[in-house]
């Protein structure tokens, strides 16, 4: 192991000028992570209450083992997104610590939309599913929910990736052995009748909790019975005469506790420590934003970041001499070890190779990757498309395809085009993916693809013999920059679940522990790799 050394001034201009400019995109993910925390208006709050039920947010907390992290999904997911708000797309998901075992927690928030699944809420659900499964964690429902939101039925309704794919997802994972429960804290119509009747065990709550595929309303449409929802599906129906439900709570309070033994029954899961006693690195992770350029187009000084990243800021570089434009090497976060790969410059054909080499190494030895993206993309040109680039650069992509490690990602500058592929990007399937609040992603560079449409205009002209005015390219150039910064923005991404999170760099370190922690006891998976163009 090599101890990284800072060059960095911290009492500099450039640094306090970084500093600066990442304050105010740190300011504008803060107030969208509290608009997200705030749930429904004051109105739904006090309706909420006045029905003795706890909040959401509540609930979770008052599951999770005393002192416990919990490590949220998707807290921004639907900012911005729908014509109304819809914080949080009205539920929450994250993984937590129930009676000594780590489990994915889902809580509607009947605060917001009555709980009802809008499409991103599907996705959110989904995403949480997949990510238990990945890492073998139980999964506990806390319901209270209207169902769909029917406007938008044709969104979440008929495809394989919308509603009836959790029920799905239900039934796999308890055939897998991970528990699946249940707690019934309200509302819980239609198709969402399925939660608690899918699951291997469902807490019910008295005077709150009503089970039914349709409700009094839909009844009396469609059968003309008169019906109140206590009676149609109430707690007493489910715990004494039809069994949906196993058990019956006489508050929020005791559905949690009834949860809690439920899990405590299925067992203690494991929980690892790490293989080395956590360090923290030799300079402070706080002085991270005056090391972020202000601007994408300068350079993020790779082993800078390192250092204030690893454990004892101990790094065990590869190649560090070939292919010098991708940093490879291995370390530990919070005593848990895995393998770097972090961009110090575009991607060259031998930077592809080393990168897929490294790969391979950590697949062998089964340590978890973790992919730091900060990637214009490949090398282009002539001299590149006759070194092979697109070759090498695939042999990259099949490795991090195939790799079958955890595999983590985060974006801390810019993440463009097939860069992003090579790099882990969602499409990838990395276990989590979180981007820095200064950070940036799309497919391609917004000026470099005003200035490509701005020459494709003027080529047409060229050929009728007029010439592209300052005022006509300014006016195709324009449009598409302020599109593509609005998309390429880190609260863009979260708020339609293209990242889980987005994570300040002063957080990041614990961030990753709880990351790798979590996947530390995930059922191991054999890597196979495709064929290799050599």
């Amino acid at each position: 192991m090599t101890q990284l050394r800072s060059r960095i001034d911290t009492s500099s201009e450039i640094f306090r000028r970084n500093v600066e400019a990442f304050e105010e995109k740190r300011r504008i993910i803060s107030d969208a992570r509290a608009a997200a925390i705030a749930g429904g208006d004051e109105k739904a709050h006090r309706r909420h209450a006045e029905r003795g039920k706890l909040t959401a947010r509540q609930r979770v907390f008052g599951l999770l083992d005393a002192g416990t992290p919990f490590m949220e999904l998707g807290q921004l997911v639907a900012h911005d997104v729908y014509d109304e708000p819809v914080p949080s797309a009205a539920l929450i998901t994250g993984i937590g610590v129930v009676g000594g075992r780590p489990a994915m927690v889902f809580a509607n928030d009947a605060t917001v939309k009555g709980g009802t699944y809008f499409p991103l809420t599907v996705q959110k659900h989904l995403r949480a599913q997949k990510v238990a499964r990945e890492n073998g964690l139980p999964c506990i429902y806390l319901v209270d929910s209207g169902g769909i939101y029917l406007p938008l039925q044709e969104d979440l309704f008929p495809d394989e990736y919308h509603l009836g794919r959790m029920f799905r997802n239900i039934a796999e994972m308890s055939a897998l052995g991970l528990p699946q429960i249940a707690a019934v804290m309200g509302s819980c119509t239609a198709g969402g009748a399925y939660i608690p009747a899918m699951c291997d065990e469902a807490v019910i709550v008295r005077g709150n909790g009503t089970i039914f595929l349709g409700g009094p309303q839909l009844v009396r449409a469609a059968t003309g019975e008169v019906v109140d929802a206590e009676t149609l599906g109430g707690a007493d129906l489910h715990t004494r005469v039809t069994g949906v439900a196993d058990h019956l709570a006489e508050n929020d309070e005791h559905a949690l506790a009834l949860v809690r033994e439920i899990v405590l029954r299925n067992g203690p899961g494991p929980v690892s420590r790490p293989p080395q006693t956590p360090r923290p690195p030799l300079y402070d992770p706080a002085e991270l934003p005056g090391i972020i350029s202000a601007s994408l187009r300068e350079h993020i000084p790779a082993r800078e970041v390192l250092a204030r990243l690893l454990d004892g800021s101990e790094f065990a570089e590869y190649r560090s001499r070939f292919g010098p434009t991708i940093v490879c090497g291995t370390g530990h976060i919070g005593g848990y070890p895995v393998g770097v790969l972090i961009n110090d410059g575009v991607l060259f054909p031998e930077s592809a190779q080393k990168a897929a080499n490294f790969i391979e190494i950590c697949a062998q030895r089964n340590i978890p990757l973790l992919f730091l993206h900060n990637i214009n993309g490949f090398m282009v040109g002539a001299e590149y498309e006759a070194a092979g680039i697109a070759k090498h650069g695939a042999k990259l992509v099949n490795a991090v395809s195939c790799a079958q490690v955890p595999k983590f990602s985060l974006v801390i500058g810019g993440s463009f085009g097939a860069g992003n592929f090579a790099m882990c990007g969602r499409s990838m399937g990395p276990r989590l993916m979180a981007m820095w609040p200064s950070a940036k992603s799309t497919a391609v560079g917004g000026e470099q693809t005003a200035t490509v449409m701005a020459l494709i205009r003027s080529d047409q002209l060229a050929k009728e013999g007029r010439v592209l005015s300052p005022e006509e390219e300014e006016s195709i150039k324009r449009p598409i920059i302020d599109t593509y910064e609005r998309q390429s923005h880190p609260l863009y991404y979260a708020a339609r679940m293209w990242v889980d999170a987005v994570v300040d760099p002063t957080e990041t370190r614990e961030w990753l522990t709880l990351s790798l922690a979590m996947a530390a006891d995930a059922p191991e998976r054999e890597t196979r790799f495709g064929v290799f163009r050599m």
